[in-house]
């Protein structure tokens, strides 16, 4: 005789972002994808969306199918959880006064030090790379104005 799934707060948790994942992506798919000279503001919420329920749907099933009532946060998995959402709140808070670039050169410097990537060079390089891609990306490659915050 098979025992019956848990529910667990990361069941509930996993089952939320599936729903939201594909909320996102049936509104995005209204806002039109556009063509591959000129996306669309449809485009990429509409991938983010598809891959967010995705994702989810695979970590429900494993969280269903998980034997042990162990909880996945333990205390030094909540502590880091803790800091990379409020590492996140601050990027998104920091963005309009900062600027694009300079948040997600800071935001992922702090992801880096939070996940304890050893040293100050491998980071620096990690958030510097991932700045310097996202700028070309959206700016040069994509021509999607970024905000620029006080510095410009």
């Amino acid at each position: 005789m098979q025992k019956a799934p848990k529910f667990r707060l990361e069941t509930c948790f996993d089952f939320f972002l599936m729903v939201l994942g594909i909320v996102i992506t049936v509104v995005s798919i209204d806002y039109g994808f556009g063509s591959l000279e000129r996306p669309g503001p449809g485009l990429y919420p509409v991938f983010l969306g598809a891959a967010i329920a995705i994702f989810s749907f695979f970590t429900l099933l494993a969280d269903l199918r998980s034997e042990g009532g162990r909880s996945v946060l333990d205390g030094e998995s909540a502590k880091t959880f803790a800091f990379m959402a409020a590492t996140f709140c601050l990027w998104v808070v920091a963005m309009p006064l900062l600027g694009y670039v300079t948040v997600t050169l800071l935001a992922t410097y702090a992801f880096c030090k939070i996940l304890k990537l050893e040293g100050w060079i491998k980071p620096l390089a990690v958030s510097g790379g991932t700045a310097l891609f996202l700028y070309m990306l959206f700016d040069y490659w994509l021509y999607i104005d970024l905000p620029r915050g006080i510095l410009g």
